[in-house]
């Protein structure tokens, strides 16, 4: 199972079947100059278990090359510190979602080295999930200002583009978890911005959710949207509940396909 989900991430996994042969393989794989990243460890092992494997690895000079996510079915009080004693950034609950390890895996190579950062659980890794990569595509600087402070409030980090053009920009350049477009934008507005959005989208085969932000609700607006290819319509002024229910949506439909794709 492991191997068929890191396979589907364009990862190339490798297999041991005892904590000393994967030592092993580590020790080789290092020797010929090309380390191991990532470790996906069991901690019920015969004759060395998870945390003892984690403890040989910490004593290898290739310690802080490698990240190692401890898999267990029976979490005990206290794992979770000695995960952090013993270098492990990540403990996880058999069984594992695939959204959940890629997740994981996403939020523990995003960490620096010398990052004080705590060991990811299933309960980290759900607050982390909480807060979104949002990009907000609005022209208006007083329109900006507010949705900013509203939504990093709530632990979102927010990009901001100014017309549809650097919507499109940002989108080939960075990932976002929602894009809140606005309609009416100078140079490329947000229909044109979302068509090419999705063109990109159809080579990549992902796809990121779009609400609409328009102070025009005339009739036909919101099929017009959808027809654009935008997830969703929020009317302005913007109600600060109707647009955190309709990104946890947004996000939830999200999770939920990619969990189905795979």
């Amino acid at each position: 199972i492991l191997r068929e989900m890191t396979t589907s991430w364009g990862m190339i996994p490798d297999e041991a079947d005892s904590g000393k042969a994967g030592l092993q393989k580590l020790d080789a794989a290092y020797n010929k100059g090309t380390p191991y990243k990532l470790v996906l460890l069991d901690f019920q092992m015969p004759q060395m278990d998870g945390f003892s494997v984690a403890e040989e690895i910490q004593q290898r000079p290739y310690n802080k090359e490698v990240k190692i996510i401890i898999l267990t079915s029976l979490g005990e009080r206290g794992d979770a510190a000695l995960c952090k004693e013993k270098g492990i950034s990540g403990y996880l609950i058999k069984p594992i979602k695939q959204s959940e390890l890629l997740d994981t895996l996403s939020i523990s190579f995003g960490q620096t080295i010398d990052e004080e950062m705590p060991v990811l659980t299933r309960h980290v890794v759900s607050e982390a999930r909480r807060r979104l990569k949002i990009l907000l595509a609005e022209d208006n600087i007083v329109n900006q200002k507010l949705a900013e402070r509203i939504l990093e409030k709530r632990g979102h980090r927010i990009s901001i583009a100014n017309n549809g053009k650097e919507a499109v920009k940002a989108f080939e350049e960075e990932t976002f978890d929602i894009i809140l477009m606005d309609v009416q934008m100078p140079e490329m507005d947000g229909f044109e911005a979302t068509k090419r959005i999705r063109e990109i989208e159809n080579e990549t085969g992902k796809h990121v959710p779009i609400a609409a932000m328009t102070a025009h609700t005339m009739k036909g607006d919101k099929e017009r949207c959808i027809e654009a290819g935008m997830d969703a319509y929020i009317s302005k002024p913007i109600r600060t509940k109707v647009l955190f229910d309709e990104i946890e949506t947004l996000t939830a439909q999200s999770r939920d396909r990619s969990d189905s794709d795979a």
